[in-house]
């Protein structure tokens, strides 16, 4: 080849072309140049490589030719790459040789000028020879290969060729063979003689056994090691070995070796080698992705396995994966296994293997599925508004994605416009909703968008987007005019096709939000509805109001004009007289006032009886008076009572009528008191007037509002009672109840708290002596809570401002004055404070606390994450009082964050407040009211000190102001709250416990004991060992009844008298063990399950009632079985009337009872499982049952006491008046404790002021009474300790004493006449004859006897 000519660049072309001929010897290569003309430049095509020869028949052969090409412009080289590129290979040959195609064509080597040097370098995949490069001067700051190696730039186009070309490849077996001789440790020397005399030999062996392998080129022992002695190896290739060519060339290796060296033919083995390439496609997988695994190597084979987690994979084991095996180009196996749709259970290790006789080749991978995690706000809601909304999807995964889709789901279709970003992993749909595309009955409808993403191998990633869309609402309102006068009632209707939406709102014309107390909101199937109702419009009224609906940004309106005409309220209407008393000969004047506007006219009328009278018109200032003159009457028609009304009437005809003023009209003859202003009246009359219209000293043009109350004591008028508020708060008061019903009540609120303030500084000299003006502050404040949804710390100054005004201590008559006309004032004031701390908005700015002399307030904002407890201290110095209030952290968890507590702190209010319901001492103390302005859990703990000022005389009491009580006039209840020790041991201070928050104070109680007190522990102690004997002792009865039972009731009356003992008994148990049930339920402040305590508080009233009723039978029993001994009832009749009034009569009280008050739930205690007192009465139900019972035993004692102490005939007196004693002492210790004397001890305790000794005595007979009960009314019976010596077998001698006694008792014999008169007369033991020596007896008279000794003992 001719050295190339000058030029600026040179590239050469590697020219592969196959020709297919017949051929019958050997031939010589056959070359076929092609001249390329570009440019006027040379070119030269050497013969490089003939690729294949065949002898005989057709074959298919291969040339390279090499093309060398010289160009000026190094531009034309990249249009050459560009040209072979774009070519559709193989290209046919043309006539001249048409047996001959061009299979490949590609540029492998390009030089570039650099100096005087020609630098040439090889295309991206070829390398110069190694002959080249050992033969060649390299570039050496363009290639650092080593000498020997390949090399990718030379200095100069080698003339002759070979040019840039693939690198070949060679294949490395690693091969392992043993010999069966000892091991030396000289072959682990590299350098020893043994070692290289070992290595020569097996080399040689090597050479000679592998050179019949095709493509053989080296064998080299690589290492030894021990057992025996294993010989490591490599064998170098050119291409693959055919399946067994290795053992035959492994025979022939063994027959090439010395026998010396007892090669182990049995021994060789294939080494593992990473000559497999492995690659999983895609590389990150997805789940549903359909995943390649593809297993690459040099060694062709056709044995290849896949294994999935150690387990073969097989083709029969279903479609969800194939696999493929093939040979490419005769030089490299590619097995694939492809999974299709990629799940989690596909996870895991996956391993290829290919074998080749001793070869095992493979490789593996383990395979995760990672998640598709797509970002999007999954719900939108779209106002169908034209106005675009934009719906994002992203992916967090990196990937290259195929396609982003969006598909939708729904009622209706509204479709947007895509834009994906596939770099970015992020689609967007835009949506433009119309009214057209969501009408109004469609509104609310959900639609899912969903945006898919879609991975190259098939795995898809959605999320859905729940997209509202709403209708822009079609208003309509109230099509009728609107026009109403003062005082009237109106309301507008507004109603939206559109159901959903954010807010609902009226608006004045000024944009003033009215309050939402004026209107109420409605949602139905297809429409929503708020209706803005005045119940009494004022001139405020008037104007124009827009009703809006809400949704995001968008806004649907509707107005309505409204007309009010001013008309005066009824209330707003100063009439005189209110009433009065006249002569029949005189004329009468009546005056009816208002205050009018400018421009302002009505039409006035008087109405008496079914007359009206036009009236006369007075302005004075903004007053405008009308007046009526009403003629004398005739003396016929005295005396007469006349009503008389005034009728105003608007321009819109609208008319309102004052309230009547009462005229009496008199003869005369007994009229005393005159006045001009108040006018006549007979003694004692009494009549109320205006202060506007009495000789109330005033300021002209100001009005004054309140009544006075006038007698007519002798000749003359006394004032019984004032009432008049001063010009400036009635003015104030009569603002505050148009502020109530005006639509912007929440804007004029802080302007007139303000005043209101202020106003109350520079009258606080009539609010102190005028309980009219007191009055009127506390109705302001009782008015003005009722407004504000919010109120802010300067609101809260100023209400603090007019509070100390009114509780100063100079106020405190006329506190007292007011109380006496009104009862609930107190009260209603303290409710208004509360409301509007519970209002109170505690901000960053707002200060923690407010001081007044007569009043202080401190406050706290609960904030997230920060523990922290709520301790506030009051002290007051001019009232010598002090408090402080505590909360806990764990209290305060419980309250949502930002929540507000507020207490506020009243010196004075404690003397204001009425009395409690028990008329307990109240004692100089603090009120303390604490608020949250949250909703709270039930029970909420508080705990607070009081300053105790009354350190002896008396037990303090915690109390709260409950507003329920005493017909809701309010009282002091101490319902929750008890004192408790607060360690200290000073009496200085009472520390108080509730589990509610509201207003607290102490009392001191003289007689009731301290539920923290030594003696309320005592009576505990007392109860609780009393209750455990009782049970034991009760409970034993029961068992020595059960034993006893046939021995001691062979007659009826024995028989009726242990049943009346054994359900006396089991009674009384069961009502203890209830009322251990009871203390277990209630902790003493409230219960802890309310149906478990209503159910213990019903079995305790009817188990306690069964013992009296019991009792009752026992009572009544011995009663007739002493009395009418002659009348003999048998053993049912008297069973079924004992357990009729023993269990029958409880049952029904007690149902009545439970029935009765449960529902209004007053039928327990606030403070214990037992029946309620302070609300209902409840108590009664048992109280007046066990008194009248009480009452009855008694008296049938005092008989039976009277029988017992009758003598019988044939006894001395000595002995007669020592047995009677002795029988009377036996009797009261029997029968008191058997039949409830001892409750009688509990009408002591009852009574208000009774001695703690009462308490003690009731509580311990009472609790012992099981006790009782076993001692006398069991074990001292004579016949029960027989039996009982008998069932245990310690004697025989008492049963033979008892025949003898009962033998010999005596017997009544009666011989009257008339049964009437013998039983009255038996009844008080006058007359009657006993037979005592007669030893014949009946059986009845037998019976009679002996169960009046049973009863008895």
């Amino acid at each position: 080849m001719k050295s190339p000519r000058t030029a600026a660049f040179c590239f050469v072309l590697i020219v592969i072309c196959s020709s297919e001929t017949t051929l019958s010897v050997t031939t010589q290569p056959i070359v076929h140049p092609s001249i390329l003309h570009d440019h006027g430049l040379a070119e030269e095509e050497p013969l490089r490589q003939r690729r294949a020869v065949a002898e005989g028949g057709p074959v298919e052969e291969e040339y390279t030719v090499d093309i060398e090409i010289s160009l000026e412009d190094i531009s034309f080289l990249e249009s050459v790459k560009a040209h072979l590129n774009s070519l559709s290979l193989p290209i046919q040959g043309n006539s001249t040789d048409p047996g001959t195609d061009i299979v490949s064509m590609a540029v492998t080597t390009v030089c570039t000028p650099a100096g005087n040097d020609l630098l040439c370098s090889c295309e991206k995949g070829y390398v110069w020879p190694r002959e080249r490069c050992l033969h060649s001067v390299t570039c050496q700051e363009h290639d650092s290969a080593l000498s020997g190696h390949h090399c990718s730039c030379l200095k100069g186009l080698p003339p002759q060729g070979p040019f840039c070309q693939l690198p070949e490849a060679y294949i490395t077996l690693k091969i392992r063979v043993r010999l069966n001789i000892g091991f030396q440790e000289d072959l682990k020397n590299t350098s020893s003689a043994l070692y290289r005399s070992y290595k020569t030999d097996l080399e040689r062996a090597f050479r000679e056994g592998y050179k019949t392998l095709p493509g053989f080129r080296s064998a080299i022992v690589t290492q030894f090691t021990k057992g025996s002695v294993v010989v490591n190896y490599e064998v170098q290739l050119s291409s693959a070995p055919q399946p067994g060519s290795f053992h035959k060339a492994n025979q022939q290796v063994t027959q090439n070796l010395n026998q010396t060296y007892k090669m182990d033919y049995n021994s060789f083995q294939g080494t593992p080698s990473n000559e497999t390439k492995f690659t999983v496609i895609p590389e990150v997988i997805f789940e549903g992705d359909n995943v390649t695994l593809e297993c690459e190597s040099e060694i062709v084979s056709s044995n290849t396995s896949w294994y999935y987690e150690g387990r073969r994979l097989d083709m029969k084991d279903g479609g969800r994966f194939s696999i493929h095996t093939s040979v490419l180009n005769n030089m490299s196996l590619v097995s694939r296994l492809i999974i299709y749709n990629f799940t989690k259970r596909d996870a895991g290790e996956y391993r290829c293997k290919l074998t080749l006789d001793i070869f095992e080749f493979g490789d593996f991978r383990k395979l995760d599925v990672t998640p598709i995690r797509i970002l999007a706000k999954e719900e939108r809601k779209v106002v169908c508004d034209s106005n675009p909304i934009s719906l994002n999807c992203c992916s967090e995964n990196i990937a290259n994605w195929s396609k982003i889709e969006w598909k939708q789901e729904g009622e209706i279709r509204i479709l947007g416009n895509p834009e994906t970003d596939l770099e970015s992993s992020c689609s967007t749909y835009t949506l433009k909703a119309d009214g057209t595309q969501c009408p109004s009955g469609s509104s609310g409808t959900t639609v899912t968008y969903t945006c898919e993403f879609v991975s190259p191998y098939g795995a898809t990633g959605s999320k859905n987007i729940a997209v509202t869309f709403i209708s822009v609402a079609n208003l309509t309102i109230t099509s009728d005019p609107i026009s109403v006068s003062e005082g009237q009632r109106f309301s507008i209707t507004c109603t939206s096709d559109v159901v959903n939406y954010d807010e609902v709102y009226w608006n004045t014309s000024a944009g003033i939000k009215i309050h939402p107390r004026f209107y109420t909101m409605e949602k139905y199937q297809d429409r929503a509805e708020s209706v803005l109702t005045v119940q009494t419009s004022t001139r405020e009224w008037n104007g124009t109001y827009h009703c809006i609906f809400r949704y995001k940004n968008s806004y649907s309106v509707a107005t309505k004009d409204v007309t009010v005409h001013p008309l005066p309220l009824e209330s707003d209407i100063m009439m005189d007289p209110l009433e009065a008393s006249g002569l029949c000969t005189s004329s009468h004047q009546f005056k009816c006032c208002v205050e009018e506007e400018e421009g302002e006219e009505y039409f006035v009328t008087f109405h008496v009886d079914s007359l009206s009278f036009p009236a006369e018109k007075e302005v004075n200032g903004k007053q405008a008076c009308y007046k009526y003159s009403l003629p004398a009457n005739a003396p016929r028609w005295c005396p007469q009572h006349i009503d008389v009304f005034c009728h105003f009437t608007n321009a819109a005809n609208s008319s309102v009528r004052s309230p009547p003023m009462k005229l009496t009209l008199l003869p005369g003859e007994n009229i005393t008191c005159r006045d001009p202003v108040i006018g006549i009246g007979e003694p004692g009359k009494i009549i109320q007037k205006l202060c506007q219209f009495s000789s109330v000293s005033r300021s002209p043009g100001q009005i004054i509002g309140g009544t006075i109350t006038y007698r007519c004591v002798g000749s003359q008028w006394k004032e019984e009672k004032r009432g008049c508020i001063s010009a400036p708060i009635n003015g104030l008061l009569r603002l505050a109840k148009a502020l109530i019903k005006s639509p912007s009540q929440d804007q004029k609120l802080p302007i007139y708290l303000r005043d209101l303030s202020v106003s109350s500084v520079k009258e606080e000299q009539d609010i102190r002596s005028s309980p009219g003006s007191l009055g009127a502050v506390i109705s302001i404040l009782d008015l003005l809570a009722t407004v504000p949804t919010q109120v802010t710390s300067e609101m809260m100054r100023d209400i603090l401002a007019t509070i100390n005004v009114i509780l100063d201590k100079s106020t405190l008559n006329s506190w007292e004055k007011l109380r006496q006309q009104q009862n609930n004032q107190s009260s209603q004031f303290l409710h208004s404070v509360e409301r509007f701390t519970k209002a109170l908005q505690l901000g960053d700015h707002t200060p923690p606390f407010l001081f007044h002399p007569n009043v202080q307030m401190k406050s706290m904002v609960i904030k997230h994450g920060r523990p922290q407890v709520y301790q506030q201290k009051f002290v007051f110095t001019d009232s010598d009082l002090w408090g402080d209030v505590a909360i806990d952290e764990c209290q305060l968890e419980s309250l949502q964050p930002e929540s507000s507590i507020v207490t506020v702190a009243f010196p004075t209010l404690k003397a204001i407040l009425a009395k409690d319901a028990q008329k307990k001492t109240a004692s100089n103390s603090l009120v303390m009211t604490t608020t949250v302005s949250h909703s709270i859990s039930k029970p909420f703990r508080i705990a607070m000190t009081f300053k105790n000022s009354r350190r002896a005389g008396g037990t303090p009491q915690c109390v709260f102001w409950n507003f329920s009580l005493d017909n809701y006039a309010g009282g002091w209840d101490s319902s929750g709250c008890s004192v408790e020790d607060d360690g200290r041991g000073t009496r200085d201070r009472v520390f108080c416990k509730c589990n509610h928050l509201t207003s607290f104070s102490i009392l001191m109680s003289p007689d009731s004991p301290d539920p923290g007190s030594l003696l309320k522990v005592l009576l505990d102690i007392i109860s609780y060992i009393g209750l455990g004997f009782s049970i034991f002792s009760l409970a034993a009865c029961l068992v020595v009844e059960t034993m006893v039972w046939k021995s001691v009731t062979k007659n009826r009356t024995s028989y009726m008298r242990h049943i009346c003992i054994v359900n006396i008994a089991f009674c009384l148990l069961i009502a203890d063990v209830w009322f251990i049930v009871a203390g277990a339920i209630h902790d003493g402040y409230y219960p802890l399950n309310e149906t478990a305590c209503v159910a213990a508080t019903f079995f305790i009233h009817f188990f306690y009632l069964s013992v009296f009723f019991w009792m009752l039978t026992l009572g009544l029993m011995l009663f007739y079985r002493l009395i009418f001994i002659l009348h003999d009832a048998s053993k049912s009749t008297q069973k079924a009337l004992a357990f009729s009034l023993g269990y029958g009569c409880p049952l029904i009280i007690s149902s009545i009872t439970v029935g009765v008050t449960q529902p209004q739930e007053v039928y327990m205690r606030k403070n214990a499982c037992w029946l309620n007192w302070e609300d209902t009465r409840a108590l009664l139900a048992f109280a007046i049952p066990a008194l009248m019972i009480v009452v009855v035993n008694v008296s049938i004692t005092v008989v039976v006491i009277t029988k017992i102490l009758r003598p019988s005939i044939g006894d001395k007196p000595g002995k007669q008046e020592k047995s009677s004693l002795f029988q009377i002492s036996k009797s009261i210790g029997v029968l008191t404790p058997l039949l409830g004397l001892t409750w009688g001890f509990g009408l002591a305790t009852v009574i208000q002021g009774s001695n703690a000794v009462f308490h003690i005595i009731f509580t311990l007979l009472n609790a012992f009474q099981g006790l009782f009960i076993l001692l006398f009314g069991c074990l001292w019976d004579q016949k029960v300790q027989e039996a009982l010596l008998n069932k245990f077998s310690l004697s025989r001698w008492s049963s033979q004493h008892s025949k003898s006694t009962s033998l010999g008792s005596s017997t009544p014999v009666f011989s009257m006449s008339s049964p009437i008169s013998r039983r009255f007369n038996n009844l008080f033991g006058k007359t009657g004859t006993y037979n005592v020596s007669t030893p014949e007896t009946t059986s009845s008279s037998v019976e009679n006897s002996s169960s009046a000794y049973s009863l008895l003992n």
